[in-house]
């Protein structure tokens, strides 16, 4: 177990403001140990993700290109800063630094970190996906099952859906000539807390998902909140998507979610109050049926001229962007081309 650690997320910014966010922590395990550990090893090092003590009320310093600030953590250890800027920023991804230095008792922290921040590209699409039952396959609507699956199965040994990454790497070059880099925007924005992020950030690089700034629910402290992970409102993904719909404001986004809970209802609601906004909806059924009430949200979000598809396989998504002209059949085929399928 590490003594303290300074933990930092990637940020975004537009052309006037800059938002970046991170974590203090007293206690932190080695994010190693969720990789390659199995059994009661590998639960040890799941509850003690869950069970991290927090720095509150220290001071952290920001800096990135000319600019400087400082504040200290919440009460449980989360910090952010939303910044107002006038540099002259390419699109593209730019690194920052954060400074954890305070006296707390007779302990002194000191540690610098440095995370990036992302200027989105102002031509491209902002996509919006959920993680769980979304591209990692995690059995989000049985709670048991769900930490069976997080107490059982190690990073390394997690899976997505089939032909998911398929579609978010074609999704990523949505609209992109060859000149062009980073055109599209991913964020992926969840319920998993933020104990998850480094396990998250692995199980993305692992399956070559596109590079994303992740957003995810307040973070536990204790066993007891260990067995409601994931559970509870879903209302901090509305207020999150809301937030990066309203940052963007001449945008156009792609959500992608599921079916298992509250994704629908709560794209249904981003479609009505920014209707020009939003390009297209994407939610998987993770069910053997489809669910009645989910195709009727999905009607009525089509009835706001907003094209949605409600598939059980990605392909079915992937034609859908296809017809919509989201996806290129000329990029779909060059994909293909590249990326045989082997039998």
């Amino acid at each position: 177990m590490q003594t303290y650690e300074l933990k930092l997320y990637r940020g975004y910014a537009n052309d006037r403001k800059l938002v970046v966010s991170g974590h203090a922590f007293k206690k932190y395990p080695a994010s190693k140990n969720l990789y390659d550990r199995k059994g009661f090893r590998y639960v040890h090092s799941v509850v003690q993700l869950f069970t991290v003590k927090t720095l509150p009320n220290v001071r952290v310093i920001f800096k990135f290109g000319t600019i400087e600030a400082e504040t200290k953590t919440l009460d449980d250890g989360y910090f952010r800063f939303t910044i107002p800027h006038s540099l002259q920023l390419e699109s593209g991804w730019h690194t920052y630094s954060i400074t954890l230095d305070d006296q707390l008792g007779n302990r002194r922290y000191q540690k610098v970190q440095t995370s990036e921040l992302l200027l989105p590209n102002e031509g491209g699409y902002m996509i919006i996906s959920d993680i769980d039952d979304t591209f990692l396959i995690s059995y989000s609507s049985t709670i048991l099952k769900k930490l069976y699956v997080l107490l059982t199965k190690n990073v390394e040994s997690r899976s997505p859906f089939n032909d998911v990454v398929k579609h978010y790497q074609l999704l990523s070059l949505a609209g992109k000539t060859e000149s062009q880099k980073d055109i599209n925007t991913f964020f992926y924005v969840s319920s998993s807390e933020w104990n998850l992020y480094d396990y998250i950030m692995r199980f993305i690089h692992n399956h070559d998902l596109p590079k994303a700034v992740i957003k995810l629910k307040k973070i536990k402290e204790n066993l007891t909140d260990f067995f409601r992970a994931g559970t509870g409102s879903h209302h901090h993904k509305k207020t999150k998507i809301e937030h990066l719909v309203t940052f963007y404001p001449h945008q156009q986004f792609i959500l992608l979610g599921d079916d298992s809970q509250q994704d629908p209802y709560i794209y249904e609601e981003i479609c009505k109050t920014f209707p020009t906004n939003i390009k297209a909806v994407y939610i998987r059924q993770t069910g053997r049926k489809s669910k009645p009430k989910v195709t009727k949200l999905l009607s009525n979000i089509s009835s706001l001229k907003v094209s949605n598809c409600y598939f059980s396989h990605s392909n079915e998504a992937i034609l859908h962007s296809v017809r919509e002209g989201i996806i290129t059949r000329e990029a779909l085929e060059a994909f293909e081309k590249e990326h045989p399928v082997v039998i």
